[in-house]
């Protein structure tokens, strides 16, 4: 029998050491890549559903994200009322739950705008909000109302918005998990009536403008931004920069991403806010919403529904989340999401 040198016998036991080691961190990094988000009950304007059992005695949920309008925060100007949020937050608090905030400026509702009423009378802020149109199988001559979206590109109508920001952060920072803005995405304009003041870069820069002023505001609460699309660009034929220039913000500037629906099946999704998310700088917070018609999505490859377990899955890797916002349409919310929450370790 040829005897092995000892010198080559401590190498090869070295060489087996060092891949045990980079095989436990292999496992470590997969992991922690792959680790869960943290789950909310997306309860919207909903607010008392806070007290149900199935949110309550669900430990995995750890709190709920709420929506609040800018019109009941702010009745009159520069006199606000919380009492809403000072209510929510102390019952979760007693539940041992965390508060998201929504700031609900925009509305799908067309009789009920949800910005101020001083903004829409007072002409110092031409109105302080315009009316969105759809236009029904892309035909430009006919229009639909589907939005109240504010002027956030007009100055006088963002320092408004922007006062309420820090007023909130004055009172709550530090005591609710976060705060995030809607959607980016806003419908055109009728063509017989122009939004004064609008183009699509001015309303990427207020965009901008507006996050830097809440990250300002609140230096220990979370805040995101639903940046799903741009007005303005199509990606990636038509790439003026918005929304990549909004994630580019958020990683300078340690704000959070995300979206209004979690949709990896739906075309345009992956090929705007979804890869921007999963290649976001590492230390940039993500959290997306599974809000209605999510889960009653179709695969086009398989002709299937998607599940819970997809969703989750896609929400762990590749999009690393942090947040993971649950819609509690029926039936899925009672038969596939509490289930599938309460089957979780916490």
């Amino acid at each position: 029998m040829t005897k092995v040198p000892k010198a080559t016998q401590e190498l090869g036991f070295l060489m087996k050491r060092l891949g045990l080691i980079f095989a436990a961190i292999f496992v470590i990094l997969s992991t922690a890549s792959s680790q869960e988000p943290q789950h909310y009950v997306f309860y919207g304007f909903d607010r008392e559903r806070i007290t149900e059992p199935a949110f309550v005695e669900t430990p995995a949920l750890v709190g709920a994200q709420l929506k609040y309008r800018w019109s009941e925060l702010e009745p009159r100007r520069d006199e606000y009322d919380f009492s809403a949020i000072r209510h929510d937050l102390g019952l979760l608090t007693r539940q041992g739950k965390r508060l998201f905030i929504q700031l609900q400026d925009v509305s799908w509702v067309e009789a009920h705008p949800n910005v101020p009423l001083y903004l829409r009378e007072n002409p110092e802020f031409h109105g302080g909000v315009e009316e969105g149109y759809s236009h029904p199988d892309d035909n430009q001559s006919r229009t639909l109302f589907s939005t109240w979206i504010p002027r956030r590109w007009d100055p006088a109508v963002r320092a408004r918005l922007i006062a309420l920001v820090r007023a909130l952060a004055a009172e709550f920072d530090g005591k609710i998990e976060g705060l995030n803005f809607d959607e980016t995405s806003i419908d055109s304009g009728s063509p017989s009536k122009p939004w004064e003041g609008y183009t699509p870069a001015r309303y990427f820069d207020a965009i901008c403008d507006l996050m830097r002023a809440a990250r300002a505001a609140f230096r220990t609460s979370n805040v995101l931004i639903f940046a799903n699309f741009m007005p303005g660009e199509s990606l990636p034929e038509d790439d003026k920069g918005y929304l990549k220039g909004i994630y580019r913000l958020a990683d300078s500037i340690g704000f959070g991403v995300g979206g209004p629906d979690l949709l990896p099946k739906r075309r345009f999704q992956r090929k705007n806010s979804l890869p921007l998310i999963a290649a976001r700088a590492k230390g940039t917070l993500a959290g997306l919403a599974v809000q209605d018609g999510n889960l009653a999505d179709i695969d086009p490859r398989t002709s299937k529904r998607v599940t819970v377990d997809e969703l989750a899955a896609y929400a762990r890797n590749p999009l690393h989340l942090n947040y993971l916002f649950w819609g509690t349409e029926e039936p899925y919310w009672s038969k596939e999401v509490v289930p599938y929450l309460r089957s979780l370790k916490r």
